[in-house]
């Protein structure tokens, strides 16, 4: 089974479910999966997960992501980004200085309001389907961290950022919430991501590129399964441990350079075998498997 990840350069336009259904046709791979979607008004990386890969989003989707954002100082809409209703002008925008003073604001753990118009749920239904109705809803705050964030340029109405944040960091709500701060209002103008964890999307194939190439070119592009957890350990175990992880059992691990609350990739033959939690037992440590995958291979 073709399993791995390919590192796609989305263009503005498309959703991130378009992309996937795409790769599909280009590959015939039945199960592609992605670690984090883009807005369709948004470009860059999306990391397209195939076959046992699936099974790695899990792991993926904590990675910090990178994006360059342009927020439009000014002018506020009720999707904080362009695709939407403009609710509010400012002719008064602030001073160069005034913008790095208050981007400043937005490093570390920050508070945010997630937007109405965003795919969580409420009641069993997305807030994005509430607010096309007219429908607000009461929305909890909750800490994302800013691990990064550099004013890149201002050239008013526009600023340009880069940021580095966590999971579950809405970009169009900082760029609102920066408005609202100089006291001017704004909203998210444009956004590209430029990195996930490892990943950048220098390395990325367009889009466009994907008809185009024969499957053997796609394939070659293709990170394999081993490779794609570049962060975690990787600890090599002969026949007899692996069939022990494949059943689902705990493997007494005597290495010492893990520790309890770690998580590795534990190799067999070269291949990815499986993600296991490092824990301690007694007077030992043990791996005990978190995800288990099959025989892999770089062909269908």
């Amino acid at each position: 089974m073709l399993s791995g990840i390919l590192l796609i350069d989305k263009p503005a336009g498309p959703s991130s479910f378009d992309v996937v259904r795409r790769v599909r046709r280009a590959l015939k791979v039945r199960k592609v999966g992605h670690a984090g979607t883009l807005d369709p008004f948004a470009t860059g990386l999306l990391l397209l997960c195939l076959g046992e890969a699936t099974k790695l989003v899990p792991f993926l989707m904590p990675e910090p992501k990178t994006y360059r954002a342009v927020v439009k100082l000014g002018e506020e809409t009720d999707t904080q980004d362009p695709t939407g209703r403009v609710t509010a002008t400012s002719r008064e925008l602030p001073a160069p200085a005034q913008v790095y003073e208050a981007a400043a604001r937005f490093v570390g753990e920050i508070e945010q309001t997630p937007p109405m118009y965003s795919a969580l749920h409420h009641q069993g239904q997305r807030l994005y389907e509430l607010a096309r109705r007219g429908e607000t809803v009461p929305i909890k705050p909750r800490q994302v961290t800013v691990y990064g964030l550099q004013v890149e340029e201002v050239a008013l109405p526009l600023v340009t950022l880069s940021v580095t944040c966590s999971q579950g960091t809405y970009i169009r709500t900082l760029a609102a919430d920066l408005g609202r701060v100089l006291g001017c209002g704004a909203h998210l103008a444009a956004l590209r991501r430029l990195a996930v964890g490892p990943f950048r999307v220098a390395e990325a194939l367009a889009l466009e590129a994907l008809e185009e190439m024969q499957r053997a070119e796609l394939t070659a592009r293709i990170i394999p399964l081993g490779d794609c957890l570049p962060g975690f350990k990787a600890l090599e175990v002969g026949p007899e441990a692996a069939q022990y992880l494949r059943q689902g059992r705990t493997l007494p691990w005597p290495g010492n350079h893990v520790k309890p609350g770690e998580q590795v990739r534990v190799m067999a033959a070269g291949d990815l075998l499986a993600v296991a939690a490092v824990r301690a037992a007694a007077d030992r440590l043990e791996l005990a498997p978190v995800r288990v995958f099959g025989t892999v291979s770089s062909e269908e």
